[in-house]
């Protein structure tokens, strides 16, 4: 069976500075129409940044969408035209302050391919040289280290929730093990 929905039209309902919001009327596979409510986003770049002890340098921050501080790794939306890398970078040294010398690449993943087309990125920095932070003007961020297994036990106790840190995390984990 073709499971492919075919969109039939469409309109832009928010333009937002950071999203924007299309609801489109689709036909499906059964060829009934259906309305489906797609948030645009350019896509994001996160780090897992390991420093020479084994600790992750992880960033605090208050998230009002959900009304309170998270533990996650540093992050960031993509520029129009930013290469993925180029973007990682920029968030690794806005947020932490530090200066990578080797960045892998560990995966990709869509957050959350029900009502978005987000795609984000995420890399191992190692190499680590520190330096002053400098985030967005509305951005007031804490930085912690923590050590990678405890992150994994936050994870898996609920403690952090964020899902391009839990992807992050648990794909840095298994990757050093890996290497060892």
């Amino acid at each position: 069976m073709d499971l492919t929905e075919k969109r039939v039209s469409g309109e832009r309902v928010l333009d937002g500075l950071i999203i924007k919001v299309d609801r489109d009327t689709v036909t499906l596979p059964d060829g009934n129409t259906s309305l489906r409510e797609i948030v645009r986003h350019p896509g994001a770049a996160a780090v897992v940044p390991v420093l020479d002890s084994g600790n992750v340098v992880m960033v605090r921050q208050y998230r009002y969408s959900i009304g309170q501080a998270t533990l996650e790794i540093p992050a960031g939306k993509l520029d129009e035209g930013e290469e993925i890398l180029a973007c990682a970078r920029r968030e690794l040294k806005e947020e932490t302050g530090y200066d990578a010398a080797h960045m892998d690449k560990l995966l990709s993943f869509v957050s959350s391919p029900g009502f978005t087309d987000e795609v984000i990125h995420i890399y191992l920095a190692r190499g680590l040289t520190p330096g002053t932070a400098g985030g967005d003007d509305d951005e007031f961020i804490e930085t912690e280290e923590v050590k990678i297994d405890t992150l994994v036990d936050m994870i898996l106790d609920g403690r952090i929730g964020d899902g391009k840190t839990v992807a992050g995390i648990l794909s840095a984990a298994e990757y050093l093990k890996r290497e060892r």
